[in-house]
């Protein structure tokens, strides 16, 4: 897998607050989510990737492009949407979203055949002729998700796109958001606050605290639990299978849920092997089978907190 943009050694300072540390992060392809509280540095990171904040140290490429030196390559072939409103009062949502299209560089013509088509691709044509002021919330937020979409961007940088959006809104945008990183093969970068929405949405995270990278890697890896501890839950109550699994090495931690959890054995095949051996013993019959892992809430917790 390939890297969208490559960060080393930035330092970015807003006055004497420095918003972003000695920071170095290789952004892969696909949708990633970039994690963290308010005031973590997630905005910047984006405003920094645009060229429109200066670093006041270290620097970096946005697909192959460097920071600093061709920041209006970089824009043409990024899509962003901010999270605040950034619509233009008295235009049409088709007029508006034509206007980005030809701002990222498409000729008149192209531009408005491809607001039209990103409107509608987002839920808003039979809207697409109403002023953007008389939008609702949700409406808004999908406007800022078509004009980032308009000029056919190689990487879209998405700042908190959930934002006030109730929750049919969040679904919706949620479903968007996943559709183009997966379906259409888009790159992503999500940043957000909201874990939910990010585990619903992106493969991999990184995770921001205090300007200072702290995590990064695959949703599922970061959930995994050391030890591969297993859980499984049969299809009847058993009182001989704890007493089965501890026969063939198996110690139970306790109960996880509806079913039991056990330790792992150095490798998870063996774990469920010794299960099934259990099972044959106490004449039990398992229903599900899994292995165990945390939230993305517990692994974020522990990462902000090291």
């Amino acid at each position: 897998m390939g890297t969208v943009a490559s960060i080393q050694n930035l330092t970015v300072q807003y006055g004497n607050f420095v918003a972003l540390r000695d920071f170095s992060v290789e952004i892969p392809e696909g949708c990633v989510g970039l994690l963290g509280p308010n005031g973590a540095g997630k905005t910047t990171l984006i405003k920094t990737l645009l060229g429109f904040v200066d670093p006041a140290a270290g620097g970096g490429t946005v697909l192959g492009r460097e920071i600093g030196k061709h920041d209006l390559q970089i824009r043409q072939n990024v899509g962003y949407l901010p999270e605040q409103d950034c619509h233009i009062p008295g235009l049409s949502a088709v007029e508006y979203v034509a206007y980005a299209g030809e701002l990222g560089g498409l000729p008149t013509n192209q531009a408005l055949r491809r607001a039209h088509e990103v409107l509608e691709h987002c839920g808003l044509g039979e809207a697409r002729y109403r002023p953007v002021e008389t939008y609702s919330t949700g409406m808004k937020q999908r406007i800022k998700l078509a004009q980032a979409l308009v000029h056919g961007p190689q990487l879209l940088l998405l700042d908190e796109p959930t934002n006030g959006l109730d929750p049919l809104g969040r679904e919706e945008m949620i479903k968007l958001v996943r559709s183009i990183s997966h379906d259409k093969g888009v790159n992503v970068l999500v940043s957000s606050h909201l874990l939910p929405d990010i585990e619903r949405t992106c493969d991999q995270v990184i995770v921001l605290f205090n300007g200072e990278l702290r995590a990064q890697g695959l949703i599922e890896d970061l959930k995994r639990v050391d030890g591969h501890p297993m859980v499984v839950e049969l299809r009847e109550p058993n009182s001989e299978f704890a007493r089965s699994a501890a026969q063939v090495g198996l110690n139970l931690i306790g109960p996880h849920g509806t079913g039991f959890l056990f330790e792992g054995l150095d490798r998870p095949e063996e774990t469920a092997t010794a299960l099934f051996k259990a099972a044959r013993l106490s004449g039990a019959q398992i229903r599900r089978l899994d292995l165990a892992e945390r939230s993305l809430e517990d692994a974020f917790l522990e990462a902000v907190h090291a």
